[in-house]
């Protein structure tokens, strides 16, 4: 299988873990710098080349797109797609996931829980919008950071005001939700492939800190997930159409929380808390699903698939069958890291 991971930095250990999977597998991998990717779009077709030549033949692609990469990052990646090859992860999946307020819609339209969250753009309506969340301590987040950058907790009404008032006077997006305080500064990352989760942990803010990324000085090990978190995080990573994600949730007294859903999760993390060899695993799942492609389009030109019409199949990505009534998955068994 050919591969291309596209990421501006070869040496960064999840974009390294994956080069070894591949070479380990037997795949032949090439990281691309998606800012030196540059495309021909027409009616007679779609080129690319990168640093002066030209790039085709990838049977799949794995998007490494940093946050502040995005959209130039997605046009390759929706090029990639448009020329034939498999991602994961498609360019309107990531766009949908990487925008905070539009993630929490889409959850919450499938009655996926999360945190109660509000949102505004008059400053005349402050006060009633904060009136809408509830009693603080409030969390205000930017739609569209990356790594606990721009989540403020606010634990008066007057801190809620200031920032909001702070925010706005940047011109930034913004989002404020409830504080789950029972949750004592601990998120658990969900690591999902295929439709399954391959691999958890539990991450604990540092003393004085309520942002539990491990960027921030977090701590993590491995967890054991119930059958309810499993679900959840199965669910939220279908919903937003990623077949690999990041799901973060907060245990509450309400049951688990969505808290984000990262379509470009950190391998490094969850490797060593866990000792998952999570990238071998993508690789693994990125293999099966390419030759999927392959024995359908085999079939479809085979003769004898003219007299016998094939059902189209969901991708694995997609809501499964048994949700749409019941909307939750059939299985029901626990993860364990």
């Amino acid at each position: 299988m050919k591969l291309a991971i596209l990421s501006r930095n070869s040496k960064l250990y999840s974009t390294r873990r994956l080069v070894e999977a591949a070479r380990a597998q037997g795949h032949s991998v090439r990281v691309l710098d998606p800012l030196r990717c540059y495309m021909r779009i027409g009616s007679d077709g779609f080129e690319m080349r990168y640093k002066g030549a030209p790039i085709s033949g990838y049977a799949a692609v794995v998007p490494r797109i940093g946050a502040s990469v995005t959209r130039y990052g997605c046009a390759v990646l929706r090029q990639f797609e448009l020329m034939g090859s498999y991602t994961p992860n498609s360019a309107a999946a990531i766009a949908r996931a990487r925008d905070k307020l539009r993630c929490h819609q889409v959850l919450a339209a499938k009655g996926i829980g999360l945190p109660v969250t509000v949102f505004g753009d008059n400053p005349d309506d402050t006060g009633d919008l904060l009136a809408m969340l509830g009693k603080p301590p409030h969390v205000i987040k930017l739609v569209e950071g990356a790594q606990g950058q721009g989540v403020v907790l606010a634990e008066k009404l007057t801190g809620s005001r200031s920032v909001i008032e702070a925010f706005r006077g940047l011109y930034a997006n913004f989002l404020v939700q409830e504080f789950i305080g029972e949750a004592k500064g601990a998120d658990v990352r969900c690591f999902v492939v295929g439709g399954k989760v391959i691999a958890a942990m539990r991450r604990q803010a540092k003393a004085g800190e309520f942002r539990s990324n491990l960027h921030r000085g977090g701590t993590a090990e491995a967890t054991r997930l119930t059958a309810e978190e499993t679900d959840t995080a199965i669910r939220a990573a279908a919903v937003m159409g990623l077949g690999i994600a990041g799901v973060d949730l907060l245990r509450s007294k309400r049951g688990p929380l969505v808290l984000e859903v990262n379509s470009s999760p950190g391998l490094e993390g969850i490797e060593a808390a866990t000792g998952v060899d999570v990238a071998g695993e993508i690789v693994a799942y990125l293999e099966r699903r390419v030759r999927q492609a392959e024995t359908r389009a085999e079939r479809r030109r085979s003769p004898s698939s003219k007299a016998r019409p094939q059902v189209a199949r969901t991708d694995s990505t997609s809501i499964p069958k048994s949700m749409k009534k019941t909307g939750k998955p059939r299985s029901n068994r626990s993860s364990r890291a």
